[in-house]
């Protein structure tokens, strides 16, 4: 096909042998039943503890995981009994806090803490009875469900009806914006009057 107008001349790089580098995916099956293998061994190497690995947090977020805090655990504890930690996390609202707090102790409460030497079991570990019932955990520990609360349908009330959203948060962020400027004026202002006065 010939060139059009003002473009860019084509310069195409068909030079290697294509058919000698086709990436086939024969191994596939083979692959899934290597990794499914490779599971069941670290599960056995790992037991008593879970098989899918330590406990995770209640995020909206893909990429931060844990804050130990409030729940009353040490982050470097909390590595040993079974707890992700990461130290880049922060909880912007107590709600979520408050969400993964609770998690954490009833985590800690359904934990059987086996104690390192069986002859000197020190405190907070689990008695002989508990330890008989150890079991392996094979599924997510503790796997989060997302409850959805259905709203029912309701008449919208006047006050809704004459809420101005978009003018609402342009007040909003203008205060924000001109708070410090009023304070100031505020405070110039008063200086001005104690003058006055005298």
């Amino acid at each position: 096909m010939a060139p059009s107008r003002n473009g860019m001349i084509l310069k195409p790089h068909f030079h290697k042998d294509w058919q000698r580098r086709v990436a086939t995916w024969f191994n596939q099956p083979a692959r899934k039943i290597r990794r499914r293998k490779a599971r069941q061994a670290k599960a056995r190497r790992i037991a008593p503890r879970p098989a899918s690995g330590p406990l995770r947090p209640v995020v909206r977020c893909p990429t931060v995981r844990y804050h130990t805090k409030v729940a009353g655990i040490h982050k470097k504890v909390a590595r040993t009994i079974g707890i992700s930690v990461d130290p880049r996390r922060r909880n912007k609202c107590t709600e979520s806090l408050q969400a993964n707090v609770q998690r954490l102790k009833e985590y800690r409460s359904k934990l059987i803490l086996f104690p390192r030497k069986p002859s000197a079991p020190k405190k907070g570990d689990s008695s002989a009875e508990e330890l008989k019932l150890a079991t392996q955990l094979t599924g997510p520990v503790m796997p989060i469900r997302n409850v959805y609360k259905k709203e029912k349908a309701r008449v919208i009330t006047d006050e809704e009806k004459n809420f101005k959203a978009f003018a609402s948060l342009r007040m909003a962020r203008a205060n924000a914006r001109l708070f410090g400027i009023r304070a100031k004026r505020a405070k110039e202002a008063a200086e001005q009057d104690v003058e006055k006065k005298k």
